[in-house]
This record gives structure tokens, sequence and C-alpha cells, in this order.
């Protein structure tokens, strides 16, 4: 079965616009932390052109001869 999306435009004047800030108050907090989630995968696919992944540490101690 296909589905089809109608398209919906919605004219108003800058003066009518609704704040980005208000819209994002109105949203439940996992939805905010869900949107910032997808904002921080997208960046570092941009930036680094992959997903981020913990960095690993090697620490070289080197010990006094006795």
């Amino acid at each position: 079965m296909e589905r089809s999306i109608k398209k919906v435009v919605k004219k108003i004047s800058l003066h009518q616009q609704k704040s980005d800030a208000e819209y994002w108050r109105a949203q439940p907090p996992a939805a905010r932390l869900a949107a910032l989630e997808e904002i921080r995968r997208e960046y570092h696919q941009w930036r680094y052109g992959a997903e981020p992944r913990l960095q690993r540490v090697y620490t070289i101690v080197k010990l006094k001869d006795k």
C-alpha cells in the first residue's frame, strides 16, 4: 500500500511567527535531548566524517633501575 504525504504551506508575516525558543520550551525534556543528540551526531558526521568514539589513552611509564 502506497502512502502519500500532502505538502502543507502556511504563509505568515515575521511578526506573527513564533520564536524557536518558545517552541523548544513547549517540548518535553526527552524530545529536547533527542533533538540535541541528533544535532551532535550530524555535527560529528560533518566535521569528522565518522561517529564519535571514546579515545584510547596510553601512558608509558619508565621505571627507575634499582
